[in-house]
C-alpha cells in the first residue's frame, strides 16, 4: 500500500525531495504546498500532475501518512506537529533529506538490509557535523564518527549507553518529554569544547515517539579565535571614536539605505541631529540633489566629487561615497562630505569682480568648440587660419551660435594670447557711455568724470585683442571713431585732443544682416569694408543637426556640475526629438532645453528620455485684424485707435457672453473702466451682467 506523502515547502530542499520521492514505488505524493506559487517545486509538481496548494492547513484533515516540512521555519514545524493527525508522521526538512536517502524503497530496504545499513553508516559517518540518536529510553542508538571526535568517546563504547553517561551535560532527553524541536542551541560538551546543536524529536506514522536526534557543530575554535583577536564591543567603540574624531563629515548607511552612523563634524556641517538621520532613509539630509548613497548601493560603484546641498540651511558640499563590501556581500556605503560653501561664495565673489573689471583673458580654445559637421569644420578652419594673421575678423551668425567662443579661441590661437583679451557688448552699453568706455576720457571731460581721467577699453587691450559683439548696433558717431582706430591705430579720449597709439587686434561679431543695414544707411560703408576683410560665418544649429548629440553630451557634463546631478546622457528617442527641432535659439536654446529637462528629471533617473524634454514652443500667431482696420490710412490716428479698441472689447464681450466681470478680468481693466468704455462705444446689450 502506498504511503501518502505531503511536502510542505517547495524551495530548494523541497524540490530535491520531490525529485527523489517521485522515483519511489512505495510512496505517493498527495500534494506539494508552498505560499510562493512560483517556487521551483510547484512547477515540477504541476508538470507531473501532482496537486499543489498555497496553504497546508486544509490537508491536516486528510488521511496523510507522512508530512515532510522543508520550509526551515521552526514556527511552521510547531504548527504542523500540533495540527497533524495522530497517525501522521512529521519529518523536519533538515532530517527529511537524510532519511529519504536511507528509505529508498521499502521493499528493497527489507530485502537488502545489510547493504542499506552500510550506506546508512557511511552517510552519517562522513558528515562534518556530529549526530547522536537516542531511543525513548535515552539510550544511544546512533553515534557517528564526528560525534566520536568531539566527545572523545569511541563509537562502540557509546552505542547502547545512556546518553547522560557519555555526555553528562546533555539536554537531548528533554526532547523526549516536550516533543518540541530546539534549533541552534549553544552547549558545552565539556569545559574545553563548545557546540551549537539542533535537537529534533523522531515520531512515527502513528504519532508514536521513537526517539530524538541531535545534530551539532563544534564552534570552540571560532569562539576562541574571536576572543583572541579582539572583543567586538571594543572594536565598535574604537571605530566610533575614530569616526567621531575626524574633522571630515562622515555618513554611513546600511545595505537598505538607512542611516546607521554619523559623526560630530557631520552634525555641525548639516545642522541635523543624530535622531534626524539615524534610522532614516539616506536622502533625508539632502535639500537639493540626489542621494549618492542610494546610487552607490544600486551600482556597487563609488562616486567622486558630486555637488549637492544638505541640511535645513542648504549647505553646499562635495561628496565622495564608496560601497562597503564584506566577503563579496554589500553591507552598506560610507560617504565623506566636504564643505565647499565658503569656497563657492568666494568663487562667486571673484566671478563678480572679474565681471566688473572685465576679465582680461580668454577662457576658451578651439578644443572647447564642439562640432564635426562640414559647415562647422569649415568655420573652424577659417578661424584657425585667421588667428595667425593680424587682420580684423568679422564673426557672423545668429544669436546663440557661439560667436564669443570663436573670439576667445581666435585670441588664444594667435601670437597675442599672452596679452589681454577684452570683451565689449556694444548693445548692452548705452550710447552715452559707450564712447567713453571704448576710448576713455580726460579729467573733467564731463560731469561726474573720474579725477585724472580713465583708460578706455582699447587702451586696456593694447597688444592684445578686443571683441566687439553686436557691432551692428553702434551709432554713426561711434562708427566713425572706430574707423579711425582701425585706419590710424590710434584713439583720442573723450575731452582730449592728443592721439594715443594702440596696437589692438579687433574681432567683431554681428547677428544682423549688416549688408541690409548698409543699404539702409545705418552702417558706414567705409567701416564695413574695414571689418569685413576676414568674415567667418558660423552656421546655425539647424544646419548642423549632426552635432546635436555631441553638443548635448558636452552641455550635460557642464549642467551636471552646476546642478549637482549625475545624469549620464540622453536616450536615442530624446536625441532624435532634439535633432528634429528647428532651434531658432541655436546652442543657447539647446542648453536651455537640457537644463529644463534636468530640473524636472526625478533624482533616481540617469537618462533623459523623450517625455522629460519640454514641448516645442511654437511662435504665437499674429493677431488677425478685421478688414475694416485697413481703413486706418483714411482717418486720424485717434479715431483708428478708438475703433480698434471698440472692436477688441466687442469680441471679448461676445466671448464671455457679455459677463462684464469676466470680460474686465480678461482685458486686464477695472470693471468701472469697462462700464465707461461700453457706454462710450454704445456696446450695451440686453441681459448684460
Amino acid at each position: 500500500m502506498l504511503q501518502k506523502v505531503l511536502i510542505i515547502g517547495a524551495g530548494k530542499g523541497g524540490t530535491a525531495l520531490l525529485d527523489l520521492l517521485m522515483k519511489t514505488k512505495t510512496m505517493g505524493i498527495e500534494a506539494v504546498i508552498d505560499k510562493n506559487p512560483k517556487a521551483p517545486g510547484m512547477a515540477i509538481a504541476q508538470q507531473n500532475d501532482i496537486e499543489t496548494a498555497l496553504d497546508w492547513i486544509p490537508y491536516m484533515t486528510k488521511p496523510i501518512d507522512i508530512i515532510i516540512e522543508t520550509t526551515g521555519d521552526p514556527d511552521v514545524l510547531k504548527q504542523i506537529i500540533r495540527k497533524k493527525q495522530n497517525k501522521t508522521t512529521v519529518v523536519p526538512g533538515s532530517l527529511a533529506y537524510i532519511m529519504s536517502q536511507l528509505m529508498n524503497e521499502k521493499q528493497q530496504l527489507i530485502q537488502i538490509l545489510k547493504e542499506q545499513t552500510y550506506k546508512h553508516d557511511r552517510i552519517f559517518n562522513s558528515m562534518n557535523d556530529g549526530m547522536i540518536y537516542i531511543n525513548i529510553n535515552g539510550e544511544i542508538m546512533l553515534f557517528n564518527k564526528m560525534a566520536e571526535v568531539m566527545t572523545g568517546t569511541k563509537q562502540h563504547e557509546a552505542i547502547g549507553q545512556p546518553i547522560e553517561k557519555v555526555i553528562p551535560t546533555t539536554k537531548l532527553p528533554r526532547i523526549l518529554n516536550t516533543r518540541e524541536p530546539e534549533y541552534h542551541q549553544k552547549q558545552f560538551l565539556h569545559p574545553n569544547r563548545q557546540i551549537v546543536t539542533t535537537r529534533i524529536p523522531i515520531i512515527d506514522n502513528g504519532g508514536t515517539l521513537l526517539g530524538a536526534l541531535s545534530i551539532f557543530k563544534d564552534i570552540t575554535d571560532a569562539v576562541e579565535l574571536a576572543e583572541e583577536v579582539t572583543n567586538l564591543k571594543e572594536v565598535r567603540t574604537m571605530l566610533e571614536a575614530t569616526i567621531q574624531s575626524s574633522d571630515e563629515a562622515i555618513s554611513v548607511v546600511d545595505e537598505n539605505g538607512i542611516g546607521i552612523m554619523i559623526n560630530r563634524a557631520y552634525t555641525k556641517m548639516t545642522g541635523l541631529s543624530t535622531d534626524q538621520v539615524i534610522g532614516k532613509p539616506a536622502n533625508t539630509d539632502i535639500s537639493e540633489g540626489e542621494s549618492m548613497h542610494l546610487k552607490v548601493l544600486e551600482t556597487r560603484r563609488p562616486v567622486r566629487g558630486v555637488r549637492m546641498k544638505v541640511g535645513p540651511n542648504k549647505k553646499e558640499v562635495i561628496v565622495n561615497v564608496a560601497p562597503i563590501i564584506v566577503d563579496g556581500i554589500l553591507k552598506g556605503s560610507v560617504g565623506l562630505i566636504h564643505d565647499v560653501s565658503e569656497i563657492q561664495s568666494l568663487t562667486k565673489e571673484l566671478d563678480r569682480a572679474r565681471q566688473i573689471i572685465r576679465t582680461l583673458e580668454a577662457k576658451y580654445t578651439f578644443a572647447d568648440i564642439i562640432g564635426s559637421s562640414e559647415q562647422m569644420l569649415v568655420a573652424l578652419e577659417q578661424a584657425k587660419l585667421g588667428a595667425k594673421t593680424p587682420a580684423t575678423i568679422l564673426l557672423r551668425g545668429e544669436s546663440g551660435t557661439g560667436k564669443e567662443l570663436f573670439a576667445h579661441a581666435i585670441h588664444n590661437e594667435s601670437d597675442r594670447k599672452y596679452n589681454k583679451f577684452v570683451r565689449v557688448n556694444c548693445a548692452a552699453i548705452s550710447e552715452s557711455l559707450l564712447e567713453s568706455e571704448l576710448f576713455g576720457y580726460e579729467d573733467g571731460a564731463f560731469s561726474g568724470a573720474k579725477r585724472g581721467g580713465k583708460k578706455g577699453l582699447f587702451e586696456e587691450a593694447n597688444n592684445g585683442s578686443i571683441f566687439l559683439d553686436e557691432i551692428g548696433e553702434l551709432s554713426h558717431n561711434t562708427q566713425a571713431k572706430l574707423l579711425r582706430v582701425l585706419q590710424e591705430k590710434e584713439i583720442v579720449r573723450v575731452g582730449g585732443t592728443k592721439p594715443i597709439s594702440v596696437n589692438v587686434r579687433v574681432i567683431a561679431a554681428t547677428n544682423v544682416n549688416i549688408e541690409k543695414a548698409l543699404a539702409e544707411g545705418r552702417f558706414r560703408e567705409d567701416l564695413y569694408y574695414r571689418i569685413n576683410r576676414y568674415p567667418i560665418s558660423i552656421p546655425p544649429l539647424r544646419q548642423r543637426k549632426e552635432d546635436v548629440d555631441s553638443l548635448s553630451h558636452h552641455l550635460l557634463a557642464k549642467i551636471n556640475q552646476e546642478y549637482g546631478r549625475n545624469v549620464k546622457g540622453l536616450t536615442k528617442r530624446a536625441i532624435k526629438s532634439l535633432t528634429m527641432r528647428k532651434w531658432p535659439g541655436n546652442v543657447r536654446e539647446l542648453e536651455n532645453v537640457l537644463e529644463r529637462a534636468m530640473i524636472f528629471l526625478k533624482p533616481q533617473l540617469e537618462w533623459i528620455d523623450l517625455e522629460h524634454l519640454p514641448e516645442i514652443e511654437h511662435p504665437k500667431k499674429k493677431l488677425k485684424i478685421d478688414p475694416f482696420l485697413t481703413e486706418i490710412e483714411k482717418e486720424k490716428l485717434s479715431d483708428a485707435v478708438e475703433r480698434f479698441e471698440a472692436h477688441v472689447i466687442q469680441e471679448a464681450l461676445e466671448k464671455h457672453r457679455y459677463n462684464r466681470t469676466k470680460t474686465a478680468k480678461a482685458l486686464g481693466v477695472s470693471i468701472r473702466n469697462l462700464y465707461y468704455k461700453i457706454d462710450k462705444y454704445n456696446l450695451a446689450k440686453d441681459g448684460m451682467q
